[in-house]
């Protein structure tokens, strides 16, 4: 028996809540095109706890995962390869941007997951 489980979801979940009203300004622009199915059709959620992680966006029925990464992320490089290789074992795809590439690319970026959604639609 796991007695721990129910704490550490709600400890990821009260972080998730607090990552969101902490978002980034890329973030906040990404999510203002993925929001209320606009992008897809499609539904994604923003700050969403996965095993020991949470994501930036997923889209849970096409199994897709957005991470918008600010400049740290260069000094974390084997930490975010680690990360993806685990969700990926969980089946998902991960499309990863910089926080540049979302605030000065923005349709490029988008063309890419509608791309990636539109290749897990396939049967």
């Amino acid at each position: 028996m796991d007695v721990c489980r129910p704490i550490r979801k709600t400890v990821r979940t009260q972080q998730a809540r607090e990552l969101r009203r902490e978002e980034t300004s890329a973030e906040r622009h990404l999510w203002q095109q993925l929001r209320a199915r606009r992008l897809t059709g499609h539904s994604f959620k923003r700050q969403q706890p996965i095993g020991r992680y949470i994501v930036d966006f997923i889209c849970l029925r096409r199994r897709l995962i957005i991470e918008v990464d600010g400049d740290h992320h260069q000094r974390q490089l084997d930490a975010d390869r680690e990360r993806t290789e685990f969700l990926e074992a969980l089946g998902y795809t991960v499309l990863r941007f910089s926080n540049r590439e979302v605030l000065e690319q923005t349709a490029a970026v988008l063309q890419r997951v509608r791309r990636q959604v539109a290749r897990a639609s396939r049967p």
